[in-house]
């Protein structure tokens, strides 16, 4: 655990900003190293992957395969049913709240010091929805 903060106090909104940026680092990454250098083409795969539709269908997809423990479970159940007070842009609040999850997982993996998992859920996402070369 973080010397700094138990990531069980932290809401489940403020886990889903920090697993965000968490995911777009490692995308952002994995397009780069994969040849994927024009700004707009960076973009446009980058959204494939982080968008709340790509990151609800993962989150489900994972789920239905008994990926995740009851820790994650619990975690992803909060992510899920935080209250945000936004209204989505191009997607329902279903999958809004679904990709909220995802985040929020990420985030809290993140403040537990757990990197390998969150290594592990990427090289996954990676083979999900590989990058066309």
């Amino acid at each position: 655990m973080s010397d700094q903060v138990n990531p069980l106090t932290i809401n489940s909104l403020a886990l889903a900003y920090m697993g965000d940026a968490i995911m777009e680092y490692y995308v952002r990454q994995e397009l780069i190293i994969n040849g994927r250098v024009k700004p707009q083409q960076l973009h446009q795969k980058a959204i494939s992957y982080v968008s709340a539709k790509a990151q609800a269908a993962y989150l489900k997809y994972l789920m239905e395969q008994d990926f995740f423990s009851t820790e994650e479970l619990q975690v992803i159940k909060r992510g899920r049913n935080a209250k945000s007070y936004s209204i989505p842009k191009n997607t329902d609040v279903l999958t809004y709240n679904y990709s909220t999850a995802f985040e929020a997982l990420i985030g809290y993996l993140h403040f537990n010091d757990q990197g390998k998992r969150i290594e592990q859920l990427m090289r996954l996402l990676f083979e999900y929805h590989p990058i066309d070369k």
